[in-house]
């Protein structure tokens, strides 16, 4: 599946992203905040890329503009979330390079798999979360229509062997539309 938007092409993440991925996601900035470590080689990103951004509806965000993938998107169905929800429903997850900040791109990037979500997928309800310190993170879920829900605390983060409180937010598919 591959999806356009005016700065944007969102595609599944090729082994040939590898070094794009490492130049972004070697930030300690981006990782640790989203729950995941500091990548630490291409080779690192590249096994990444075959072993977790290979799942289904996960896709590199590339910039149009230089072809380079600079962030991910992608919606976790059902039990490949990290929620309990059912298969009518979904968590999205996302992050984006620190030179790519404050410009709308995620929000831009999650719109449209918002719209493939509810139109295409017809899910019923899609969910999403930040931990404590990613507020920006949060801040995409508001501007994207998502309503804060409940927050857990203590949650144990084992890539990155912390304790965390997550902040959890949705979006109904008539909340979207209405939204429209």
């Amino acid at each position: 599946m591959r999806f356009e938007t005016e700065r944007l092409i969102l595609r599944p993440w090729l082994e040939s992203d590898a070094e794009d991925l490492f130049t972004f996601a070697s930030s300690p900035l981006v990782g640790p905040a989203a729950g995941w470590p500091v990548h630490t080689s291409v080779e690192n990103s590249r096994e990444i890329i075959r072993n977790v951004l290979s799942a289904p509806e996960t896709y590199a965000v590339v910039w149009k503009e230089t072809g380079q993938a600079i962030g991910s998107v992608g919606l976790k169905i059902g039990d490949a979330s990290d929620l309990e929800i059912p298969n009518t429903q979904a968590e999205f997850g996302y992050w984006l390079g620190v030179p790519f900040w404050g410009k709308g791109i995620i929000p831009e990037a999650v719109n449209e798999l918002m719209r493939y979500g509810f139109e295409d997928l017809r899910l019923e309800c899609i969910w999403c979360a930040y931990y404590d310190g990613n507020e920006k993170s949060g801040r995409v879920q508001e501007k994207c229509g998502f309503t804060y829900q409940y927050t857990k605390e203590n949650i144990y983060v084992s890539l990155i062997d912390a304790w965390k409180t997550e902040h959890v937010s949705m979006i109904t598919r008539e909340q979207w539309y209405e939204s429209k």
